[in-house]
């Protein structure tokens, strides 16, 4: 068993080398985020880009970055002097003006080449459950940001493990979703070969944790699928439909924290 961040990652079969299950689960993403019918490439990445807005010449630090490939592209859009961090190490080859960090989101002040860095936009995407301590992590980016900048975090909806867990177990969605007993999950379109075992959390969790931070969330967004993907790809229309998606947080400092 090997413990990254808040979230538990365990060999769940033989195979491969799964001495560090991050990098083996990493990969899966990675390959699965590839697929035309991709729910980050259908519905996550644009809305997050869109979000987002202009970059040209703005300085960004992704933190849980994966291979690298969002930066990148931000980068290709004109973003400076951008940073991505991951745990991982799986990089692609960076393009000129950005920087691919191995290391721990938890603390991103401690990342090697980041101390005394200000940026514009950081970005949590789906990383932000592997913070071992949530509100510090984010007391940490909320002091690297410059005077304009903010946060952009993505998280699942938690409505959707409450219901994955209360079809598994037999029991009711409002037990699951207040329920605060760490929880085994597998990602079945990712790599099977590895298990988290993640904290649940609801809404309010989410809300008071950028609230404890000293961020004010100045946008929240529950991005759909287009009305032409949906036709594309039913079967992933149902998934949404059924799971729900995404969550996105547009986060700011509350002034004089």
């Amino acid at each position: 068993m090997v413990e990254e961040n808040s979230e538990t990652h365990t060999a769940r079969a033989a195979g491969g080398d799964l001495s560090r299950p991050w990098q083996t689960l990493s990969s899966g993403f990675e390959q699965a985020r590839a697929r035309e019918d991709s729910l980050d490439r259908l519905v996550e990445w644009p809305a997050q880009r869109a979000l987002l807005g202009e970059v040209t010449g703005l300085a960004i630090l992704d933190a849980g970055c994966g291979n690298g490939a969002k930066i990148a592209q931000l980068a290709s859009d004109g973003a400076a002097a951008s940073v991505g961090v991951d745990i991982s190490g799986n990089f692609i080859t960076p393009p000129l003006g950005v920087e691919l960090i191995e290391g721990d989101l938890s603390d991103l002040a401690a990342v090697p080449g980041l101390a005394g860095r200000r940026f514009d936009r950081i970005l949590f995407l789906q990383s932000f459950g592997y913070a071992a301590d949530p509100v510090r992590a984010l007391q940490i980016a909320r002091e690297m940001l410059t005077g304009d900048g903010f946060i952009l975090l993505t998280r699942t909806h938690p409505v959707r493990y409450a219901i994955e867990r209360a079809e598994e177990n037999g029991t009711l969605l409002g037990e699951e979703y207040f329920a605060t007993e760490s929880f085994a999950y597998w990602h079945r379109n990712w790599n099977d070969q590895v298990t988290l075992t993640k904290r649940p959390y609801t809404m309010s969790d989410l809300l008071n944790t950028f609230s404890a931070a000293g961020l004010w969330m100045e946008t929240a967004v529950e991005p759909r699928m287009p009305a032409e993907a949906a036709e594309r790809f039913p079967h992933k229309q149902e998934v949404m439909n059924k799971y729900l998606g995404i969550l996105m947080f547009k986060l700011r400092p509350i002034p004089g924290r």
